[in-house]
């Protein structure tokens, strides 16, 4: 082969391999970047797993059902003049009830029962306390307040505290001014929306 021909031929095949060389770094680099993508998907949705796991978990009653069944009430609308029926508990957890419902949230004045009872009705939970109850228990108390929780006073309590539903009821006293916060927690997540009438949010009313 003459002198300029090899020379030539030489270039060609030194830009060839500098051509290979590059595509191999480049198709290294892709993989590279493509497996790391992949661990930064694995990872979030490992993670994304954990947290619908610890959701799951903190959504599940850590303790006993210490709730009773209630025998059941007609869910009747009544005026607020009506005669008022003799109700299965107390506080009540069924029956017949005025056509408004309470305002949701923790709540400093007493409401009339049946003003509640239509909040059980649409799966509210309702914590009612006796007044006696000391000032640091119904602080306490203020944290459960929410949008399908309603929080009040009641005199009629025979009990400290009482937890009602729609049909359901779990009443204690305070002992050693300590507020038993499980099991309250436990029963908000047994026991709301199931009410017959299963609205969601916030309850509005009086």
């Amino acid at each position: 082969m003459e002198p300029e021909k090899q020379s030539y031929q030489s270039k060609k095949e030194l830009r060839e391999q500098r051509k290979n060389e590059e595509r191999n770094k480049n198709q290294t680099s892709n993989s590279s970047h493509k497996l790391k993508n992949y661990f930064i998907v694995l990872i979030i949705l490992l993670g994304s797993g954990y947290g619908i796991y610890a959701l799951i978990q903190n959504a599940v009653p850590k303790g006993e059902d210490l709730s009773q069944s209630v025998p059941l009430l007609e869910a009747l609308h009544i005026a607020e003049d009506s005669p008022l029926p003799e109700y299965t508990s107390n506080p009540p957890t069924s029956g017949p009830h005025f056509s408004q419902t309470a305002r949701s949230g923790f709540r400093d004045h007493a409401i009339p029962d049946q003003n509640v009872i239509h909040n059980l009705e649409h799966g509210d939970v309702w914590i009612s306390f006796n007044p006696r109850v000391s000032d640091s228990i119904k602080k306490e108390l203020e944290r459960f307040g929410a949008a399908k929780v309603i929080v009040t006073p009641r005199e009629a309590n025979d009990t400290d505290i009482a937890l009602a539903s729609w049909g359901r009821l779990d009443k204690f006293d305070i002992e050693n001014d300590t507020l038993p916060v499980e099991r309250i927690k436990d029963f908000i997540k047994r026991h709301t929306n199931k009410g017959p009438e299963q609205v969601p949010g916030s309850s509005g009313g009086i």
